[in-house]
């Protein structure tokens, strides 16, 4: 009977071997546990940075989009603009053709009018229509520029006839010539008087002579000629003025 009975020192080996393998089982799961969460954890990495880039694409692409838009804006109004620009030059040249033979005329008007007019301050005032002309055939000088120095003329004429002012000068009338002050007020009188008072006298602008006045008028010119050169506070003054019925 002892001789059939299984021997326990055998069975110690077959359990050793079977934790052994268990165990062996056990580790090998873990390591493909580990490995695969290693996986996993870098699938998650790779998503995340895929989403990212596609989160960055979707934001260039609306950037190229708004771009885009902008550019078609820009061309818009580039072409918009080409469109007035080649209607403005088409004006302007269509107004060149029309403005030079304006301006002329109106040198030409000035240049006669300064000669039909008082005679003060010709030299002035003849000098700055000849540069007037002379600037006509300058081409340095923009038509603009030119037409701007026409209306300045223009205005300097028109301030004339709204101020006075006394100057010192040489007349020359009745084959005489001797230094005078005149007088101007606006474009209605034209006087003049010797610096020792003898003699004063007008430009007649029907007559287109210088006249000598009755002494009535010495004392007015006298006082128009303090406050031309302001010497005295303005006043009432008796001067000699042409009649309408004489200028027709």
């Amino acid at each position: 009977m002892e001789k059939n009975s299984p021997s326990p020192v055998r069975a110690v080996p077959l359990a050793l071997t079977l934790f052994l393998v268990a165990s062996l089982t056990y580790a090998q799961g873990d390591v493909a546990r580990t490995g695969a969460q290693t996986q996993i954890d870098q699938l998650s990495r790779q998503s995340v940075e895929l989403l990212e880039d596609y989160r960055v694409a979707l934001q260039s692409l609306d950037q190229v989009r708004i771009y885009n838009q902008h550019l078609q804006q820009v061309i818009i109004d580039q072409e918009a603009s080409r469109a007035k620009t080649a209607q403005q030059l088409e004006n302007y040249e269509r107004s060149k053709g029309e403005i030079v033979p304006l301006m002329s005329r109106m040198i030409d008007a000035l240049d006669k009018f300064v000669e039909l007019d008082l005679p003060f301050h010709l030299d002035e005032r003849r000098n700055r229509v000849q540069v007037l002309k002379d600037n006509m055939v300058k081409s340095e000088i923009s038509i603009s520029e030119k037409f701007r120095r026409v209306l300045d003329a223009y205005q300097i004429e028109m301030n004339f006839g709204r101020d006075m002012d006394a100057t010192t000068g040489w007349l020359e009338s009745d084959s005489r010539r001797r230094e005078v002050s005149y007088l101007r007020v606006g474009r209605i009188v034209l006087a003049y008087q010797t610096h020792d008072r003898s003699e004063t006298g007008f430009f007649n602008p029907v007559t287109r002579e210088w006249e000598v006045l009755p002494d009535e008028y010495r004392n007015f010119v006298t006082e128009g000629l303090r406050i031309a050169n302001k010497q005295a506070a303005p006043v009432l003054l008796k001067l000699p003025v042409a009649a309408p019925e004489a200028a027709q």
